[in-house]
């Protein structure tokens, strides 16, 4: 009587299959939002081409100043660029897909691949330290035009990254020596 109550277990199976099947291809999801910052990188690029413009048709008007802030600027903007490359790359690989096909190319970065979640955070929180020392940097070329509330938060911004890029790396360590 029981028997004929309860579905046969295989149909439990196969819904559950179903569900796995479907849980498993949602990360497609993540791909509209690796294509969205592959955009990201086009308006990064356009910044950084009326940056170099700026800094080329004002060279000689500008101080020794201005010209390291505009330098730092154009570095910002690499260091960015190349902090959304390791996260395009590595997060589509993890997450959504292997690029197969991509696997022999000549330009395939050594990298690629190989780079785990945990990787990717300690890159992730090395690459904002750089670029919160280089604002950081542009900040105290400019000294004089900023309030000391201002350059605080900038310190005390970079100290929370300085410290949380430690933490991760000593928790990446201890870890590791676990496993």
């Amino acid at each position: 009587m029981n028997s004929s109550a309860q579905p046969p277990r295989s149909a439990f199976k196969q819904v559950e299959s179903g569900f796995e099947h479907f849980i498993f291809a949602s990360r497609w999801l993540m791909a509209p939002i690796y294509l969205g910052l592959v955009v990201a990188m086009g308006v990064l690029l356009v910044k950084f081409g009326k940056e170099i413009t700026h800094l080329i048709a004002h060279f000689s008007s500008m101080d020794e100043g201005q010209v390291i802030v505009g330098v730092l600027t154009l570095v910002d903007i690499s260091l960015l660029m190349n902090l959304l490359i390791i996260i395009m790359f590595s997060g589509y690989e993890n997450f959504v897909s292997k690029m197969d096909d991509l696997h022999s190319h000549a330009d395939r970065p050594d990298w690629m691949g190989s780079i785990g979640f945990s990787d990717l955070k300690i890159k992730l929180i090395g690459s904002m330290v750089a670029i919160s020392g280089i604002e950081l940097l542009k900040a105290f070329m400019n000294v004089d035009t900023l309030s000391d509330r201002h350059l605080a938060w900038l310190v005390g911004i970079h100290v929370t990254f300085l410290f949380s890029g430690l933490i991760f790396a000593i928790m990446e360590k201890l870890g590791g020596e676990h496993h």
